[in-house]
């Protein structure tokens, strides 16, 4: 027997007071920052566990330890403050260690996407200009690949090996005391400065910084620790990469300013999963985009409900994954948020309501000021009106989401703090939006919000597309796909055909049993005759980024040239009512107009 979905109001209520209740003091207390706060846990439980992993352990005392080395490490290297020092390592205690003892100091750290080689990884380098970049052994290989693009000013560091062009950082490191600073080696830090920079996925570009300061990693962690009422008790499984904002701040920081511990996994493992938990004796996990998804079709092992999980939290739970996931894997709570590293945009939907990204209560509309405003998906912009201001959007009415840039002092939440590129940063304010000289920060995201007020997310801009007249949104379409028997992945895009307008839908997907395409196709007739896919790739695997969001931008580059593309690809013939598979003969009569779509 499944748990049914919790839907409490007192539960959200005390959520909301606590989360306020743990991020009220930061503003008051401007020199206490997360290093701080781990040094005040080693203090008070310190052989307790903080950080736990298959390749090592770490208490809180020793955790201190460890980045109190790293922080005379870099005063030894001459660390200014403000100067940037790139981390390129997998998930490990260490990682945590590494970041928390430089940032102490006044050091900010890149941390660099794993996935990333040759001049895309030099470019993330270049941007911020590090002194110095430390790199894991596993990874030196990779790092290679993009020196020929670096000018070299940066000295390059390997942990874990001996190299013959790096010197080793451990016998550095391990030089240096790991008591407590003194008041000599203590930098002047407020939670104004820079900690990290942390990248956007670039999925559609190359990747920008994004400036993170010691308020946001406070403000981050303690939130959430208030959200989820996390305790010394409990033990948070993630599996997320550490160099993104929820798999290396808040899946950490959330339990650890509680006393809790993390378990942390190198990579996400659908077939290791449960096991893990289990093993581990978690309380909570932190997921993200399709990761809830890949658990529900994988295959099920023999102790996947003999868990202790309270509750898991992260974003992206598709409402068509929902309520299965949560029934089959008996989860009593799903917290899920929305928010990005960057953002002043933050939304919570702490009492289950399935597909909803979040809402804002009554008492907080004053310090969260969210909206969405009318927007053209022919032109990218917010419509405004005839005076040049935007229009707001009504109830269920698709909008772009965006929040107001405030300079309140008593509110760092409404900050937008940029990127480390200013033009990039003034790319995302919309100026003059409702009054002259306002100032908002744009997500980049279509929502729409129910008479209710719960947000619900449509498309990312750029996603959505327009296809006679109409626009299409590819999660809608996605999440109608993702629904038919044997369909196990999808993702939704669109294609230029000569002779139209606007673009074709395209989907690619993965199949099994008992995929037909006959069901296929009057199952979409669910969806208006304008957003069913006019092409149908067949593929093997669909790629993803490290945090699960699909390349769709490639495969719509790809176009369905069948000569090009190795994939099985079909035709949604109107005239024969099925679809055809798409030879070069269909293709050429296509592309010449001769076929009416």
């Amino acid at each position: 027997m499944g748990v049914a979905p919790a839907r409490d109001d007192r539960f959200a209520a005390k959520a909301w007071l606590r989360a306020l209740e743990l991020t009220a003091p930061i503003a008051k207390n401007p020199h206490r920052i997360l290093p701080t706060v781990i040094e005040e846990l080693a203090e008070a439980s310190g052989e307790a566990p903080a950080l736990l992993s298959d390749r090592e352990g770490l208490t809180y005392r020793a955790l201190a330890e460890r980045s109190n080395r790293y922080a005379r490490w870099a005063l030894d290297a001459n660390l200014a403050k403000g100067d940037a020092v790139c981390l390129f390592m997998p998930n490990r205690p260490e990682y945590l260690a590494i970041w928390l003892g430089i940032t102490r100091v006044g050091g900010v750290v890149a941390l660099l996407n794993t996935n990333l080689v040759g001049p895309s990884l030099a470019h993330c380098i270049k941007i911020v200009t590090p002194k110095h970049i430390i790199v894991a052994a596993e990874l030196i290989e990779a790092l290679t690949t993009a020196l020929p693009d670096l000018a070299g000013a940066a000295t390059i560091w390997a942990h874990g090996v001996d190299h013959d062009a790096f010197p080793r950082l451990e016998p550095a490191i391990e030089r240096h005391a790991g008591e407590q600073l003194s008041e000599a080696e203590r930098r002047p830090l407020t939670i104004e400065d820079r900690a990290l920079y942390v990248y956007t996925s670039g999925t559609t570009g190359l990747p920008k910084a994004a400036n993170v300061s010691h308020y946001r990693l406070m403000q981050w962690s303690h939130w959430f620790a208030g959200m989820m009422a996390t305790h010394s008790t409990d033990r948070m499984y993630n599996c997320l990469p550490m160099y993104h904002s929820v798999g290396g701040v808040l899946a950490t920081g959330a339990v650890l300013a509680a006393g809790g511990s993390v378990v942390i996994r190198e990579k996400f493992s659908a077939r290791e999963f449960w096991n893990d938990v289990i093993r581990w004796d978690c309380t909570l996990f932190q997921y993200i985009g399709e990761l809830c998804r890949y658990l529900l079709h994988a295959d099920a092992p023999p102790h996947e409900t003999e868990h202790r999980i309270r509750m898991c939290c992260g974003n992206g739970l598709r409402p068509d994954v929902w309520n299965e996931f949560q029934r089959r894997f008996r989860i009593p709570r799903i917290l899920e948020f929305y928010a990005s590293t960057e953002g002043n945009v933050s939304l919570f939907n702490i009492d289950g309501k399935p597909g909803a990204i979040g809402r804002i209560p009554s008492f907080l509309a004053h310090r969260v000021p969210v909206t969405l405003v009318k927007f053209d998906v022919e032109t990218g912009e917010p419509v405004r009106n005839e005076q040049g201001f935007c229009l707001r959007c009504a109830p269920n009415e698709v909008g772009e989401a965006i929040g107001k840039v405030l300079r309140d002092p008593a509110n760092f939440a409404s900050r937008f703090e940029g990127y480390v590129s200013r033009e990039a940063t003034e790319k995302k304010i919309l100026r003059d939006v409702f009054d002259a000289g306002d100032a908002w920060f744009r997500t980049g995201d279509l929502m729409r919000k129910d008479e209710q007020g719960y947000f619900y997310f449509v498309d990312r801009i750029g996603d959505t597309f327009r296809w006679k007249g109409e626009n299409v949104s590819t999660t809608e379409v996605t999440e109608t796909i993702a629904a038919c028997p044997g369909v196990i992945d999808a993702v939704v895009y669109g294609v230029t055909v000569p002779g139209t307008e606007g673009r074709a839908g395209m989907a690619a997907v993965v199949v099994g049993p008992p995929f037909d395409l006959t069901a296929f196709r009057l199952h979409l007739a669910r969806l208006p005759e304008y957003a069913r896919p006019l092409f149908l790739r067949v593929r093997g695997e669909i790629e993803t980024t490290a945090t699960f969001k699909r390349k769709a931008w490639d495969l719509s580059r790809e176009g369905y040239d069948p000569v090009a593309i190795g994939d099985a690809i079909y035709f949604n013939d109107a005239e024969r009512g099925a679809f055809v598979r798409l030879d070069k003969a269909l293709y050429d009569r296509i592309q010449t107009g001769q076929v009416r779509l």
